[in-house]
């Protein structure tokens, strides 16, 4: 099928500049590979749960779609690498066909990681073939499409963080990715409350530069005046929440909440362990004492609103974040400091903290279409639109999240029980 005239799902802003786009599509594709370079195959093809995937299955997915959604349609004479892989990394795109079930991506023990390997390697050839090649007319039409493919591999780098993070994390052994790296030693900031006017302003995406599509169109809201915590919930807070026994609260908790809580048996994050009279997390750099005043990390929606709850506060709206984030620089502990894990904030500033990178954080907002709304047509409409049902939104990227790849509007999204990600929170309350 062709994708030519499907409507672009972003807009770029080096459409035009081939020798830019070219190199950040290099740049994404080696990113990629180096993540996954020095763990050996064992480690690639495992799958915890039915929610994470193999690391070769992100190496592979994100190689199907530049194949299926560019090269298949516009590169004449293009060699399908293997037909089969159609069927084995289509994740979840109706109008591409067939796929195999998402429960069973760690039963492909072949293709082989070194099979996977050539895959890439003879997509990346085809990709920079095309850019070679094509007209410039067919260039500015397929630009924002290999865009899109870029933010979209982005994404998988950090899934396939993630997802070995949990697999580590079942493994007795509790094996590390990478050797603990210390981070600068800093004065834990106290938690302050900035203030933010009420009225009409306006959020989401301007049009100017990459976005997905669920980032727009850009729309009035009206806000109440607001205050939101000068940084996140911090592991020593989180622990007085536990030993005041709030998973055994039912009061604390929404009602589908406190239905996951019993049916789970939570008692605490994910990956915290109980060790003598200590905490222990386990993290990227193995099982590591917690460290009190990093972000909390790897909770669930349902826990930071009892959380909240809690506290006597409540979780800001998507709305009310974004609007706060237009007052601080966007950079921060994200995947290019190389610390892979949140990091305690900085005391000595007085404004916003950790509003990008360290923990993506849990927003009261329901993932829904923002006012005119219209997915694309054909199949990469499917990206985003079709997920708007039941999930929340996350506003800020985490220490995992490639450095270039966040923006004040982008969106993050998962179901309220989810809890494998870098996920955390920071506390809002009516001012």
């Amino acid at each position: 099928m062709s994708l030519r005239s499907t409507a672009p799902i972003s807009t770029s802003s080096f459409a035009d500049d081939r020798n830019e786009i070219v190199d950040r599509f290099r740049h994404v594709r080696a990113r990629t590979e180096e993540l996954a370079a020095h763990l050996p195959p064992e480690d690639q093809v495992v799958q915890s749960m039915e929610d994470a995937s193999p690391v070769k299955w992100h190496l592979a997915h994100t190689t199907w779609f530049f194949e299926q959604f560019l090269l298949v349609p516009n590169l004449a004479g293009y060699r399908v690498f293997d037909p089969d892989y159609a069927f084995l990394f289509n994740s979840y795109y109706e109008a591409m066909g067939a796929r195999h079930a998402r429960p069973r991506r760690g039963m492909l023990t072949r293709p082989t990681v070194s099979e996977v390997a050539e895959f890439r390697g003879h997509v990346t050839a085809g990709m920079l073939e095309l850019a070679e090649i094509c007209d410039d007319t067919t260039w500015s039409e397929l630009a924002p499409l290999i865009e899109l493919g870029c933010s979209h591999e982005q994404q998988h780098q950090e899934l396939l963080l993630t997802d070995l993070l949990h697999a580590f994390s079942c493994n007795p052994l509790k094996p590390a990715y990478q050797p603990y790296r210390s981070a600068p030693a800093a004065e834990p900031a106290d938690m302050r409350w900035i203030e933010f006017d009420g009225g009409i302003r306006e959020i989401g995406h301007r049009g100017d530069g990459f976005a997905f599509d669920c980032e727009g169109p850009r729309h009035r809201v009206l806000i109440e005046p607001y205050r939101l915590a000068s940084r996140p919930v911090t592991n020593r807070e989180w622990k007085a929440f536990v030993a005041d026994d709030a998973y055994n609260r039912a009061d604390l908790w929404l009602s589908d909440g406190w239905a996951t809580v019993q049916r789970e048996g939570w008692q605490a994050p994910i990956y915290w362990e109980k060790r003598g009279s200590d905490w222990w997390s386990m993290t990227l750099a193995g099982l590591q004492k917690l460290e009190d005043d990093a972000p909390i990390t790897q909770i669930s929606f349902y826990e930071a609103d009892a959380y909240a709850r809690w506290a006597d506060r409540r979780l800001p709206t998507e709305a009310e974040w974004e609007v706060a984030s237009e007052s601080v620089d966007l950079s921060g502990n994200t995947a290019g400091t190389g610390f892979l894990r949140p990091t305690v904030a900085d005391g000595s500033d007085n404004g916003l903290l950790q509003m990008c990178g360290d923990v993506w954080e849990w927003t009261q907002t329901p993932y829904a279409p923002y006012p005119g709304f219209r997915p694309p047509a054909g199949a990469v409409g499917e990206y985003n639109g079709k997920f708007m049902c039941n999930q929340m939104v996350l506003r800020g990227g985490s220490c995992v999240t490639p450095d270039d790849h966040l923006r004040r509007t982008y969106r993050n999204f998962f179901y309220p029980h989810q809890r494998w990600q870098f996920s955390g929170l920071r506390l809002a309350e009516d001012a």
